[in-house]
């Protein structure tokens, strides 16, 4: 079973979630503040939700705002009027051939941090959802990424070891140690956050980083594989 984190992975979310989490802290505190700053925040286990991360980075710079409060004007920024705000700027990442042929091949599964509602849009949008059989999403769990319930509730009593999980932080493959599940980084090469978050994710145990979801079928096909996840060849 192969098992997929979402924002970072499957989605380019730079557009969306990370310009979202900047307007809103700059919002509630009048500074302009950078990505740079954002993935240091990324790079800190405990912040894998962005409400929660939003929240923390307005106070941190002297802001009295509360949970639901930021909450909602990330929402605000995020959905705007008729899908018009910054979900739009979204990008899905892995082709459909190369879903379909893993799917042919292997159970393909979604563990995210995402609530339901912004998942299903975006599965939606790009025509995936066939591809997923088991998709537990934030809603969920009683307790989020880093904690491995999500990772549990899909292996379902399987052996961890014939399953890999596809993240790209700290709490991805924290779950994913916990779980005792082999984890794959997904880090563009070259980026910021590759240099500063690929040396805590190796670790924490990733037998690889790649550079981009797209190297993972190739990847795959290389390992003959140490996961035991039967491997689709190129037709």
């Amino acid at each position: 079973m192969i098992i997929f984190d979402v924002d970072g992975v499957l989605v380019d979310v730079s557009g969306s979630f990370h310009e979202t989490v900047l307007e809103t802290v700059k919002f509630f505190t009048g500074k302009n503040v950078t990505r740079t700053e954002l993935h240091r925040w990324k790079n800190r286990p405990g912040f894998n939700d962005d409400w929660v991360l939003s929240t923390a980075w307005v106070r941190s710079l002297g802001g009295k705002f509360g949970y639901a409060e930021v909450k909602r004007k990330f929402l605000e920024f995020y959905w705007g009027t008729n899908r018009s705000g910054n979900v739009r700027l979204e990008k899905w990442l892995l082709p459909r051939a190369s879903l379909r042929r893993l799917a042919k091949r292997t159970e393909l599964a979604i563990f995210t941090g995402r609530v339901w509602q912004e998942l299903d849009y975006t599965l939606h949008r790009w025509k995936v959802r066939e591809f997923f059989g088991r998709i537990v999403t934030v809603e969920e769990v009683a307790r989020p990424k880093p904690d491995p319930e999500g990772l549990l509730k899909i292996l379902n009593g399987r052996d961890p070891a014939t399953a890999v999980y596809v993240g790209d932080n700290v709490d991805d493959a924290l779950a994913a140690q916990s779980a005792r599940v082999p984890f794959v980084g997904i880090l563009p090469r070259g980026s910021q956050e590759r240099r500063a978050r690929a040396p805590m994710l190796r670790k924490l145990g990733a037998i690889t980083i790649l550079g981009d979801v797209k190297e993972l079928e190739a990847w795959l096909l290389k390992l003959r594989p140490r996961t035991g996840i039967p491997v689709p060849r190129k037709k």
